[in-house]
């Protein structure tokens, strides 16, 4: 059944219509929270389990935040009968494209990502000023991106339920409810 990649810029609340999801009996992976991410070093290729935080300047030119294929195929492989929703941000997505069914990136403006991150309690990622900069940089071409990419573009300033249940609709809402 189909594997749903859903992804954005980091503060588009990717993580908490994941939540949202789970918590309406659906199948929703976050990658960041769940393992399936990691960061690399990118002349050494070695992970780095433990990273320092803050992060020191210049950590990422130096290192790369990536997605396992080896864990997005053995989750294709076990999608559930009513398909699953992996969400997540990676730069080396390309390599697990071809894993997915479909692809829904949710977007949002600057300002709406700067006020996210520097106020969201759930996690740090985006309050060091590196990050946040590198956040921003990458969000100037994230929508154009993905539409050339063929993937559904939603809008992430909307409410989380809202934007699930567009998810839903895109990925054929009636196909993927839970099972009673």
């Amino acid at each position: 059944m189909p594997l749903v990649w859903v992804t954005g810029s980091p503060g588009v609340g990717k993580s908490t219509v994941c939540a949202l999801l789970k918590s309406r009996g659906l199948a929703a992976v976050d990658a960041d929270w769940d393992g399936y991410n990691h960061w690399v070093d990118r002349t050494s290729g070695h992970v780095v389990v433990d990273p320092p935080y803050p992060v020191p300047a210049g950590w990422h030119r130096r290192f790369a935040w990536k997605i396992s294929r080896a864990q997005v195929e053995a989750l294709a492989a076990g999608t559930a009968e009513n398909g699953t929703f992996l969400f997540g941000s990676v730069e080396n997505e390309v390599e697990v494209w071809d894993l997915f069914d479909l692809a829904v990136c949710l977007v949002a403006d600057d300002q709406t990502l700067r006020n996210r991150l520097l106020t969201r309690t759930t996690n740090t990622y985006g309050k060091h000023p590196e990050e946040l900069a590198v956040t921003l940089e990458r969000n100037e071409g994230m929508e154009s991106t993905y539409r050339s990419l063929g993937a559904t573009i939603l809008e992430g300033t909307r409410p989380a339920g809202e934007v699930a249940d567009a998810i839903l609709a895109v990925a054929g809402g009636t196909v993927l409810r839970p099972s009673e």
